[in-house]
């Protein structure tokens, strides 16, 4: 979609959320929003125009085009799709996608569970509010553990299904703390951080006390899927692993719960968000079977700058050499370990230059939200057909022969 007339706008907010991919124009980080917007004003939101969303005065003209999907290229890298909404997953279904390279558990936890994983074993810890609510959210389950596996493999199935048999990478629950204490009963389980985006998150809240019974009820939606559904197209994909005692430590308890890497064809991925995911690449490809680079992470923690602060947004730019010298070591180090690697983010989305760059590592993926598939899809085939353009060079350090489009 793309505006037919350009006005000045009235306010230039933050970056494009993920909402996109549920069809929603939406902007992050909105500023003086709140003192320049007034109920019942007509505004035009914009996610058309680059890494920036805008809003306009008044409601803007606009033209819709259509593209036959019959004309899209073929490309050797994969163009996959970012899922959340397990309800919006065949609206996409025609979309010649190679699979979806994220789907996010947390989604279908907050919208569909409702409750936080731990409340439901664990009654006892509740007020007497939650602790009723509970009981009405979870009426006719006498085992209420049961009904957030039963809302969970519902929710990964559907989505699962929409791709068969094109591979499913479904990213294990991704909350921070303070997300987590918002959920039904979460207030009781969740300590108050400084900065829960550093914090207990992730791997790192898998094998802990604290959430081990939480993360057995993702394990046992994830299985009821696979084994029991026939659903093998999923792959589990570990985020925020900082350490490879970590990554021990939640295969085994994937394990105890009959999810074992290798085991009737389970692939388990990381995310490589850390830096130590890329310095010690070789030690992480001996325990996961590929990497997926969560770009908005990957640049907060090479850059040292919080994502969320609308104060250094012009600090936090996935372009950055720093950035892109550690996507390069990443697939070089994971290639000659013969691990995949993918990258699930917006840039690529709104930055032609951007996939090109992917493109010339030889990346094995890029997922998109599923409005940009089809322009990512010809911006891939176009750099893969030129894949030494001008725009991009390989980092200090790294030889450009030895980048590789490898057949797929």
């Amino acid at each position: 979609m793309a505006t037919t007339r350009r006005v000045a706008p009235f306010a230039e907010f933050g970056r494009q959320d993920v909402s996109r991919e549920l069809g929603v124009p939406a902007v992050v980080g909105p500023g003086q929003a709140t003192e320049v917007l007034r109920n019942g004003q007509n505004a035009t939101v914009s996610c058309a125009e680059g890494t920036r969303g805008r809003v306009y005065a008044g409601l803007l003209a606009y033209e819709e085009r259509e593209t036959d999907l019959t004309e899209l290229p073929a490309t050797r890298t994969h163009v996959m799709l970012n899922l959340a909404d397990p309800s919006a997953a065949f609206r996409w279904w025609r979309l010649p996608a190679d699979g979806v390279g994220l789907a996010r558990l947390e989604f279908i936890v907050a919208h569909q569970v409702k409750a936080h994983p731990m409340a439901l074993p664990h009654p006892e810890r509740l007020d007497r509010h939650d602790r009723c609510a509970i009981d009405q959210l979870t009426e006719g389950h006498l085992d209420r553990g049961q009904y957030f596996v039963d809302r969970l493999a519902h929710g990964v199935a559907r989505i699962a299904a929409s791709r068969w048999p094109d591979p499913v990478v479904v990213r294990t629950s991704d909350f921070k703390t303070n997300e987590y204490a918002r959920l039904l009963g979460g207030r009781a389980f969740e300590p108050v951080e400084a900065n829960p985006m550093l914090g207990w998150r992730c791997a790192s809240r898998y094998y802990s006390d604290g959430y081990r019974e939480g993360f057995a009820l993702e394990c046992r939606a994830l299985r009821r899927v696979r084994d029991e559904m026939g659903l093998t197209n999923v792959i589990v994909m570990i985020p925020f692993c900082r350490t490879m005692e970590e990554a021990d430590r939640v295969l085994e308890v994937m394990a105890e719960q009959g999810l074992r890497r290798g085991e009737h064809g389970l692939k388990v991925y990381v995310m490589a968000e850390i830096p130590s995911n890329i310095i010690l690449a070789e030690g992480f490809a001996q325990r996961f079977d590929g990497f997926s680079i969560g770009s908005n992470d990957r640049t907060q923690l090479t850059l040292g700058v919080d994502r969320d602060s609308e104060t250094l947004t012009h600090v936090f730019d996935e372009t950055d050499p720093a950035v892109t010298q550690s996507i390069w070591l990443l697939v070089l180090r994971a290639h000659s370990a013969d691990r995949s690697v993918g990258l699930c983010g917006r840039r690529p989305s709104d930055d032609p230059a951007f996939t090109e760059f992917l493109v010339r590592t030889g990346i094995d993926s890029i997922s998109v939200a599923p409005d940009s598939f089809a322009s990512v899809k010809q911006h891939v085939a176009a750099a893969e057909q030129d894949p030494r353009t001008d725009g991009w060079s390989a980092p200090a350090g790294i030889r450009q022969d030895d980048i590789v489009i490898r057949e797929r």
